[in-house]
């Protein structure tokens, strides 16, 4: 049986399928669809913390699916800004995390992680499966990908 590794994204996801179908990312059948005939190794869903009860309640059903829940805190900048992305742990995770799969699933259209899969796919070895929403996810990142899967009605709500 394959081995897996699963890194979601869920900032990326959220707002790009927010903005694409005005829907959300459905977990339970993207874990169907990605863990089928395969043990799972390691699945973390990464999200900025906020303190929102609602929040809450969805991390605790990512947790419920099998992943665990990678939180970091909501920055507000003095500017208005904010920042709260994940790009840095994820490649450090998939890092120490591939050596134990056979394939690696990035849930992410950000164009940033092309090294990160290159560099898995060329010196690791191991497959790459990416998903993402397709006219949000880089071509960069599609293209180093050995597969990479729309998100589209099937993986909505």
């Amino acid at each position: 049986m394959e081995k897996v590794a699963i890194f979601v994204d869920v900032q990326n996801v959220y707002y790009t399928c927010r903005q694409t179908y005005a829907k959300n990312f459905d977990y339970n059948q993207f874990w169907t669809v990605a863990t089928s005939e395969r043990e799972v190794v390691n699945a973390y869903a990464y999200a900025i913390d906020r303190g929102d009860r609602k929040q809450q309640e969805f991390q605790n059903i990512l947790r419920a699916i099998g992943f665990e829940v990678k939180l970091k805190p909501y920055i507000q900048r003095s500017d208005g800004s904010s920042k709260g992305d994940w790009d840095v742990g994820i490649t450090i995770d998939v890092m120490e995390c591939c050596n134990d799969a056979d394939v690696v699933v990035i849930v992410s259209g950000d164009g940033d992680f092309g090294l990160l899969v290159d560099h898995v796919k060329t010196k690791k070895g191991k497959r790459v499966e990416v998903y993402g929403v397709e006219k949000l996810t880089a071509n960069s990142l599609i293209e180093v990908a050995n597969k990479y899967v729309p998100i589209t009605d099937t993986l909505l709500l």
